[in-house]
């Protein structure tokens, strides 16, 4: 006796499928040729010419050369550097009005170091601010990540920043397209071995 494929399940299944392809697809001839792109383009950016550190977040300058002026640091902290040690991260007052900046002073090994900086002229390149969003926290929130000037020279008693690293920059998207592809094809499979089960037991589910 012939028995019925049970058709809710199996458009319930093929939808999923579907869609699990369907975003394999995107991340690989949507959101990798242009994360492509862009890096091509940060990687251009050391070359150019240095630039006044901008007042409102924009990633199309990381690793572009720029200055600022930090008239006073009201707060000067620590965030983790790996293999470095410590940043020492400055928020700086730059005037009456506008965003402020941030600037990476240097790099200590001392988690318990005061560094006393009184502010001035900064020179180096823009790169991204340390970001307190979770990974989940970020598919939500969808504000900008503040941009920061990471100081050629480092202050007294601070070691040199690292120089600008593309590598830093992640481009997953081939990883992501193989996962989803990976996700559809495990579906099909599994589905395919429990229909085969049904029909030996002799079930009719309908």
């Amino acid at each position: 006796m012939t028995r019925r494929i049970p058709i809710i399940p199996t458009i319930l299944v093929t939808l999923a499928i579907a869609a699990m392809i369907g975003l394999g697809l995107w991340q690989l001839l949507d959101r990798l040729p242009k994360k492509e792109a862009f890096l091509a383009q940060l990687a251009a950016n050391p070359a150019k010419p240095p630039m006044a550190f901008p007042r409102f977040p924009d990633e199309t300058l990381l690793f572009r050369r720029a200055s600022g002026l930090c008239l006073q640091p009201p707060e000067i902290k620590l965030a983790g550097a790996g293999k470095s040690g410590f940043r020492a991260i400055a928020e700086c007052r730059t005037g009456a009005e506008g965003p402020g900046m941030i600037v990476q002073l240097g790099t200590t090994r001392d988690p318990m170091a005061k560094i006393a900086w009184a502010g001035g002229e900064v020179s180096g390149f823009i790169s991204h601010a340390p970001d307190g969003r979770s990974l989940i926290g970020s598919l939500f929130d969808h504000t900008p990540q503040r941009l920061m000037l990471v100081a050629d020279t480092p202050q007294a008693g601070l070691s040199p920043n690292g120089k600008p690293d593309i590598a830093s920059v992640p481009n997953n998207h081939l990883a992501y397209a193989g996962q989803w592809f990976f996700f559809a094809a495990i579906a099909a499979i599994i589905y395919t071995i429990a229909l085969r089960r049904r029909s030996r037991t002799g079930l009719d589910v309908r």
